[in-house]
């Protein structure tokens, strides 16, 4: 992406779009999170959207876990906490709404996914380098890109910069329709 072009960050209003049967069927979060994420962990779901992941997370941290549902647009925070309400999840589940240029968080986390939302995010570098300080030593970080938004080239670049950043990569892991990578600091 060049510097000049605003990255589109998928509105609210087609949460539908992100949330639905199909989807769940296709990036099924058990099937993707559960060799990860254990019970007791802290867990940042960055760019939760909707909450497709969040949930799940929720489910795999246990009593004892902790999610921080992370977004930049209050209305997917909304739809979060919509979902949670009233379940033993509410209590494992932190809504933190982003800043700007910044995710705004001093806790360190087990463990970070960031489903299909960093290419939404125009400076990388700065991202990579908050998501490092997040990071518990020997925490993962879970990076997984559609394909149709973030070329082979993109994602080879995208993944240079973590590596540059201090991260190391564990694994690649597939994903339906997307490039993804697992890292650790």
């Amino acid at each position: 992406m060049k510097k000049e072009e605003t990255p589109y960050v998928c509105p609210a209003e087609f949460a539908g779009s992100l949330d639905n049967s199909f989807r769940r069927w296709l990036h099924n979060p058990r099937k993707i999170l559960k060799p990860y994420i254990k019970q007791g962990m802290s867990v940042l779901d960055l760019g939760c959207g909707p909450g497709v992941f969040t949930v799940e997370i929720a489910r795999l941290v246990g009593e004892s876990g902790k999610v921080v549902a992370a977004d930049l647009q209050e209305g997917m925070l909304e739809i979060v906490a919509r979902k949670i309400a009233g379940t033993a999840l509410e209590k494992r589940v932190v809504l933190h709404k982003c800043q700007e240029n910044s995710i705004g968080l001093d806790e360190k986390m087990d463990f970070i996914l960031a489903f299909w939302m960093v290419h939404e995010v125009p400076d990388h570098e700065r991202l990579f380098e908050e998501l490092k300080s997040i990071l518990k030593p020997g925490g993962k970080l879970y990076i997984i890109e559609p394909k149709f938004h973030v070329s082979r080239p993109a994602f080879q670049k995208m993944s240079d910069g973590l590596v540059r950043t201090g991260f190391t990569i564990i694994d690649r892991p597939s994903v339906f329709f997307s490039r993804a990578i697992m890292l650790s600091n």
